[in-house]
């Protein structure tokens, strides 16, 4: 790909998605692209890549463009001290609050399993102390990997890091015995919506103000502008005393939000 295509790409992936694509990335931009390439019968990449900005195929190819480029790295229990933080902390606050039914926000949910643990979560201690009920809103950039996580099908070696009561209560296996995949209860599946959205969007249209937000391992791909913008956005979206989650490498400091750290990693709304 030469040189011009590649920075008309970055520069248009970038102001769609806020996700840099430094010179660095080119061979892996180059790799990704090359399937999408084929299927418009491109010659070559740099022949896609005129393609793509021809007439109004950006509106129909940036779609398939933007999903090439996402990277879609997740497991259960991913980073698992936020579940155990959220387990012993954040839900017991909430009871203690009062409060009896809370909504979730799992922000770049990829295939799904940061929701889904989130929601094994959520029931297991609902079912425990009878409440509070939840609704889970899981959110992608990436058309493809949200229809994966609307499925809630599975690799059955996913399933490790879930722990074994959870795996029983919570996981069917396929009833054909030739495949190794695996399924969420459909009741687990039902108190999770899913739906595509930009985090570069003016406004994130969620409805109601989020008692937790998980946003993990998102920043990273942002410059400081970016992430400070989207930071801001989502403290607007959460309720008085919620809790925001980012990941053990992602930080808000020198950020002016109404937001104090309760644990690493950990924000909880304080407007005082």
């Amino acid at each position: 790909m030469s040189q011009r295509h590649f920075d008309r790409l970055a520069a248009y992936i970038f102001d769609y998605s806020g996700i840099k694509m430094p010179a660095a990335k080119q061979t892996m931009l180059e790799g990704r692209l090359r399937r999408r390439q084929r299927m418009v019968g491109a010659e070559t990449l740099d022949a896609y890549c005129d393609y793509v900005f021809a007439g109004d195929n950006l509106a129909d190819e940036g779609l398939y463009l933007i999903n090439s480029i996402t990277t879609n790295k997740t497991d259960f229990f991913r980073e698992p001290v936020h579940f155990d933080y959220l387990r012993s902390v954040v839900l017991p606050d909430f009871v203690a609050r009062s409060v009896a039914a809370i909504r979730v926000w799992s922000v770049a949910c990829s295939t799904g399993p940061e929701p889904y643990t989130l929601a094994m979560e959520l029931d297991d201690f609902a079912g425990r102390h009878g409440g509070p009920s939840y609704g889970i809103l899981a959110t992608d950039l990436d058309t493809d990997v949200l229809e994966t996580a609307r499925a809630g099908i599975y690799p059955s070696e996913l399933m490790e890091p879930v722990p074994m009561a959870m795996l029983h209560k919570y996981v069917r296996a396929s009833r054909d015995p030739a495949r190794s995949d695996v399924r969420i209860v459909p009741g687990l599946r039902s108190a999770i919506g899913f739906a595509r959205l930009n985090l570069m969007d003016e406004r994130y249209p969620v409805g109601a103000p989020m008692d937790v937000i998980f946003c993990r391992n998102v920043l990273i791909y942002f410059d400081k502008p970016t992430q400070r913008r989207v930071v801001s956005q989502l403290a607007d979206r959460l309720a008085p005393g919620g809790y925001l989650f980012l990941g053990h490498s992602e930080s808000i400091s020198g950020l002016d939000l109404p937001l104090v750290q309760v644990a690493n990693t950990v924000f909880q709304r304080d407007d005082r």
